[in-house]
């Protein structure tokens, strides 16, 4: 007969909790400049208890120099220091809860920073220049339909012929229907229930359309309408484009004069206009706007050293409320009131502690990479060290994860120029003397060789590895092939010009 017995025994184990509020730190770090001040924003409009300090407060702090910028990494630790130094009694329940009267009494309204970087008044932008835009190239060619004399079903076709243009100007199936067997044409005729001749009827007139070459199915339609364009259908150009555009691009100028029964100079002359046409029509309306960044931090120097300064101009400074910092002593303790007060202290301190925490992690990590990339700054990219994110993380004494979210979408300002944080920890290529130089020194050598050979007879990437050999740098052909394909330079044989 089996005994039954029950028996009590202790585990302990070691489980990480991740708690709301640590949550929230951890996507704080990660963040870029204008996802925390959205974050910001949502926070303050959900949350009445947080307000934004004045700008006259603010002002008043602000650092006059850069100098202030590395006194003020001293401010950061008593800020969080003082979110912290908040005592802990016991609810009803038992648990600790934070004694939100006692805290707000101590409370300092002004959250400081590191430093912010003082400009001079610039002149604003004008109204229309804020608010001009660009017309698209949809909008440029359907104003040119409206104004073409093709009938009422003509400008119906003709819309969604432009409709259906891609970003280039072109004509194209989506990948759907070519892997179908479909043309752009065959798909609106289904569309619209009309005959493919009707269509191809309003695509001939919107083939006259500016940009010229707009509306072209291929690259070769497109130059061929160009070459109309020029009036110079009956001549060299038209002929080249029409049979022997893959010749122009292998630069096997011989064969196409051999074909064409003509010299190789006045191949070598059409192709000169043929250089000139464009590839891509819609490019002057659909290219993608300039990015501005704004540096999360800059570095100066000053003097022999380097001077790091957070850049907080457009950050909000918050505070908690004063009106309820009153309320919270009138509420009835326990009550409805107070309790929601309390939730909504505890969530903005969270909030502003966790701010405090960002904007300090990055200034170390800054700090850090400024210290172990000494001769970048000093000299420029060829002086770029190899670096991984271990190596900061143990000086530091943070989690390799951690740095890696300090790092993503923040921008240093550097007396050699704007750089994503990211930047700067690259892998490390052997040289020839048993040092290594970092990846990213390596790619900017390729690019002056390249930039500085001879148009005509450019060099292999077998040569280009002869000459980093020659630096000093010890790296395979395949992998200069990778940078060269990393920096968008194309092979040798594509890169030769031969006027």
């Amino acid at each position: 007969m089996t005994e039954l017995r029950q028996v009590l025994s202790l585990k302990q184990t070691l489980q990480l909790v991740m708690t709301p509020q640590l949550q929230q730190a951890i996507k704080l770090l990660q963040l870029s400049r204008l996802e925390l001040n959205d974050l910001v924003g949502t926070e303050m409009l959900e949350n009445p208890v947080l307000e934004e300090t004045p700008d006259q407060d603010s002002s008043e702090d602000s650092a006059s120099s850069a100098e202030d910028g590395k006194a003020a990494e001293d401010k950061v630790p008593e800020a969080s220091d003082q979110a912290e130094q908040v005592e802990e009694v016991k609810g009803d329940d038992g648990i600790n809860e934070i004694d939100w009267e006692k805290y707000l009494e101590n409370y300092s309204s002004y959250t400081p920073g590191m430093g912010s970087r003082e400009r001079p008044n610039e002149d604003l932008p004008s109204y229309e220049a804020i608010v001009s835009k660009k017309p698209s190239l949809t909008d440029h060619l359907l104003w040119q339909l409206r104004m073409s004399t093709l009938a009422a079903e003509g400008q119906a076709i003709g819309a969604q012929i432009i409709l259906n243009l891609n970003q280039d100007g072109y004509l194209v199936a989506d990948d759907e229907d070519r892997l179908a067997g479909k043309t752009a044409v065959e798909v609106i005729s289904e569309s619209m229930d009309v005959g493919q001749e009707e269509i191809e009827q309003a695509l001939k007139t919107i083939q006259t359309f500016d940009p010229v070459g707009v509306a072209a199915r291929n690259l070769r339609e497109s130059l061929l309408i160009q070459a109309r364009h020029l009036e110079v259908e009956n001549g060299l150009v038209y002929a080249i484009v029409e049979s022997h555009l893959p010749l122009v691009e292998r630069k096997n100028f011989q064969a196409i004069a051999r074909a064409l029964k003509v010299t190789k100079e006045e191949i070598i002359d059409a192709v000169r206009i043929i250089a000139q046409l464009e590839p891509r029509p819609g490019r002057v309306y659909t290219e993608e706007k300039p990015q501005y960044i704004t540096p999360d931090i800059y570095v100066y120097r000053l003097g022999e050293e380097f001077v790091i300064v957070l850049n907080e101009d457009g950050l909000p400074k918050l505070r908690i409320s004063g009106y309820y910092r009153q309320a919270l002593t009138r509420a009835v303790r326990g009550g409805e009131t107070h309790n929601y007060i309390q939730d909504k202290l505890r969530s903005a301190v969270w909030l502003i502690r966790s701010i405090h925490q960002r904007q300090r992690t990055i200034y170390r990590v800054t700090e850090s990479i400024v210290k172990f990339q000494r001769e970048f700054f000093d000299k420029g990219i060829a002086h770029l060290k190899p670096l991984v994110l271990r190596d900061v993380a143990e000086d530091l004494g943070l989690h390799e994860s951690t740095v890696s979210r300090v790092t993503t979408n923040k921008y240093v300002h550097t007396p050699q120029g704007i750089f994503e944080l990211k930047f700067f920890f690259n892998s490390g290529i052997s040289r020839v003397n048993g040092e290594d130089v970092a990846s990213e020194s390596v790619k900017d050598r390729i690019r002056q060789i390249v930039s500085g050979e001879d148009s005509q007879k450019p060099l292999s990437d077998r040569e280009i590895v002869d000459i980093l050999k020659e630096q000093n740098i010890n790296i395979a052909r395949r992998t200069v092939a990778k940078y060269r394909e990393m920096l968008g330079i194309l092979p040798s044989g594509k890169r030769k010009k031969m006027f």
